[in-house]
């Protein structure tokens, strides 16, 4: 999942404000776009900031590891499908032990274990 930077909508609605453009009406379809603009752009400077601050400690000589942890700390891939099923299932499976279900099938989880990632 990328990681989410969207500037909330009153400080957004407030840069509008503070723009002072005379004239041009502000309606909630106005807002939506430049909400959308605002979040585009806050991402785009978000990972210009990412990508200097990986390229900075990879040039002080720091194990190449640490860029790309620095890296996929920030900007997380979201889970597959087939992560997040086995993440349900887990949670299926704790239920019903709960609950005094102490056999569930297991053919659920060989069968998600042999689809491809």
């Amino acid at each position: 999942m990328t990681h989410p930077i969207t500037p909330p909508l009153e400080l957004v609605q407030q840069w509008g404000h503070d723009a002072n453009l005379s004239g041009v009406p502000h309606n909630d379809e106005h807002w939506a776009y430049e909400q959308h603009i605002a979040t585009q752009a806050a991402q785009w400077g978000a990972d210009q900031e990412l990508e200097a601050c990986t390229k900075w400690i990879k040039d002080c000589g720091f194990h190449p590891s640490v860029p790309e942890d620095l890296f996929a700390a920030r900007r997380p891939k979201p889970p597959s499908l087939k992560e997040q099923a086995f993440k349900d299932l887990d949670e299926l499976l704790r239920i019903a032990r709960q609950a005094g279900v102490f056999n569930p099938p297991d053919n659920i989880r060989r069968a998600l274990e042999a689809l491809p990632e």
